[in-house]
């Protein structure tokens, strides 16, 4: 069972930030730094499938290896130029920030892209089909395309945890929003690239954010890991130099996978020490 206290967060950033956090997370515990041993885990896009793979049980070494194979059953992709730009004004939009969200996720909607269910069966191989995990609590998020409203999803909520990945996953203008129960979604990250402030009530917590951007500065990572309050122990991860050469400029690239899952096995090296001070002492 994963210890009560501790949090994981983990954020959003495509194909390559699922590699490399998972790189990340198999360094770290090789070097006695073992995240995975959470009480709660809170995923967004990206996050979303680390969480629900390392919480089925299968060895971290496995979900590496699984990394550095070729990528087959992916889809290629690209964050182009429309899909930034859709990010940056929902943003920005002035006022209640739930209206950007709704803008973007109605662009979303009349969206040509892949066909839902070949999108969904993507992400059902990605991560299995063992259900919600019982060895931590998971929390998902995602965001109600028509209105902008912010849904975390967990094991109490009745969705299955595919359609909950697939929801967090649904990069607006790139990947289909997500039907559940008659409600599409679209990429938790819409709301915030790793949701941090979900961790609330943990008294430790690290963040792997493979994107800390965010047009507001209180989206972004380290500004919710403050305002969790000053009795949490916490760090935010994010790629150096080397991971953000071996990433590239295309986050939904398959064939960056395993240089991005390598880089990140090769930072826990640098990060080591100072996660140990947090999570271990």
């Amino acid at each position: 069972m994963g210890v009560e206290g501790k949090a994981l967060v983990l954020g959003g950033g495509g194909v390559t930030g699922v590699a490399w956090e998972i790189g990340l997370l198999h360094g770290l515990a090789e070097r006695g730094v073992d995240l995975s041993g959470a009480g709660l885990f809170v995923g967004t896009s990206a996050g979303a499938s680390v969480g629900a793979q390392v919480l089925s049980g299968v060895p971290l070494k496995a979900l590496y290896d699984a990394q550095l194979a070729d990528a087959k059953g992916e889809i290629a992709a690209r964050l182009g130029p429309g899909v930034l730009l859709g990010f940056l004004i929902a943003g920005l939009w002035p006022g209640d920030p739930a209206r950007g969200r709704a803008w973007l996720g109605r662009r979303a909607l009349r969206t040509r892209t892949v066909p839902e269910a070949e999108r969904r069966a993507v992400i059902a191989r990605r991560i299995g089909d063992g259900g919600w995990p019982s060895a931590a609590r998971l929390r998902i998020t995602a965001v109600e395309a028509q209105t902008g409203e912010v849904r975390v999803f967990d094991a109490t909520s009745g969705v299955s945890l595919i359609d909950a990945v697939a929801a967090s996953c649904a990069v607006p203008l790139v990947w289909p929003p997500v039907t559940i129960g008659g409600v599409r979604y679209i990429d938790g990250g819409a709301r915030s690239v790793a949701n941090a402030d979900l961790a609330e009530g943990s008294r430790r917590v690290v963040v792997l954010a493979p994107s800390t951007q965010s047009v507001r500065s209180s989206g972004r990572p380290e500004a919710q890991l403050r305002a969790l309050g000053p009795d949490v122990r916490g760090a935010v991860v994010s790629p150096g130099r080397a991971a953000r050469a071996a990433i590239g400029t295309n986050v939904l690239d398959p064939a960056r996978r395993r240089p991005a899952a390598e880089a990140g096995y090769a930072q826990a090296a640098s990060e080591a020490d100072r996660l140990r001070a947090v999570w271990n002492e």
